[in-house]
Formats: C-alpha cells, sequence, structure tokens
C-alpha cells in the first residue's frame, strides 16, 4: 500500500512539473529555440508524460464532493466504476464493489450531521503514456458530528477514471486544521 501511496503522490507531483514544461517547449517552439530534454533527478514509477485532462471529470468529482457534503452520497452510485478501490487519510481502505463501496461511504457520512468543503484548486490530467485519466483536487473539509464535535482537515485527493469515464480509485490525503470559527 505505501508503494501505490507513492506512487498516486508522485502523479501529483509529475502532473504539475508536466505542466511547466509543456509550457516551456510551447515557448520555445513559438521562439523556435532548441529545448533541452530534462535531466531529473529520478525516474518516475508511474509516468512524466502528462497532459491536461477532461473537464467533465473535475465536474465528476466536484458532484462528489458535493453530494458527500449534502449527505446524499447514494445519489453518485452511477458515477462509480462496477469496482473501485479507495485509500482514506486515516489509513483505511476500502477495493470492493460499487454498491459496497457507495454504501460504506454513506453510512460513515451519516455520523455526521453537517459536512461543509471548500475548494482550493482541482484540474483534470492524462498520463499520455499510460492512458489515464486523473482529477486532482485540493480543499478545506468541516465536519461537524452527531455530537456535536467539528473537526476540520485540509484534504488532497486524486481521483482516477476507467475508460468508460467512472471512477474506480481514489486516494486522499489531509492534515489537520483548525477548526472554522
Amino acid at each position: 500500500m505505501q508503494k501505490l501511496l507513492f506512487v498516486a503522490m508522485m502523479v501529483i507531483v509529475i502532473a504539475l512539473v508536466a505542466c511547466n514544461s509543456d509550457k516551456k517547449t510551447e515557448t520555445a517552439a513559438a521562439t523556435e529555440t532548441p529545448v533541452e530534454k530534462p535531466n531529473y533527478a529520478y525516474t518516475p514509477e508511474y509516468s512524466s508524460s502528462f497532459e491536461m485532462g477532461k473537464p467533465k471529470y473535475s465536474e465528476t468529482v466536484l458532484k462528489l464532493w458535493k453530494d458527500y457534503d449534502n449527505g446524499n452520497f447514494s445519489s453518485s452510485k452511477d458515477l462509480f466504476a462496477d469496482s473501485v478501490e479507495m485509500y482514506f487519510r486515516d489509513g483505511t481502505s476500502m477495493h470492493n464493489v460499487r454498491d459496497s463501496i457507495v454504501g460504506g461511504a454513506q453510512e460513515f457520512r451519516n455520523g455526521f450531521s453537517k459536512v461543509e468543503s471548500r475548494v482550493s484548486a482541482f484540474f483534470p490530467v492524462r498520463a499520455t503514456d499510460k492512458n489515464e485519466d486523473w482529477v486532482c483536487v485540493w480543499g478545506t473539509e468541516v465536519s461537524t458530528t452527531r455530537q456535536g464535535k467539528i473537526d476540520s482537515v485540509y484534504l488532497h485527493e486524486i481521483w482516477r477514471f476507467n475508460k468508460d469515464g467512472k471512477v474506480d480509485f481514489m486516494s486522499q490525503y489531509a492534515q489537520t486544521a483548525k477548526p472554522a470559527k
């Protein structure tokens, strides 16, 4: 699992590097200046070949966030593939069929009286050499338990889409934040 989480984190770093590299290449092409091939200190285990992805996948992830906030995660069932793998911020994971994943997420959400998310940034990205689409999203989640305890975390999630445009993987990372006032 650690290797999978490492690969997931590398996807984000490489995506950012690839986006910057593409801009430099476009600029160099426009001015007809040769561009040096990067000499990275590490060879990525997953990929270093990314381009911007489909905005509709970002729409899907943001809908999932909104449905979770609204306490109606089950309405998003059809956005998931038949089999889904998820890794959560507390170290737990699930790899199961869609109905079990959605039911488990809904049950977890039912433990809160309120959840409010704020999205800081998101972007879709495509690993061209892997033929895979991803969405990266950053935000803050403030949740209130049924007993009134407020918890606040900064979130970073990566979501992968299969060839049918359905979510088949998600990995979540978090840092404790100060509760909202």
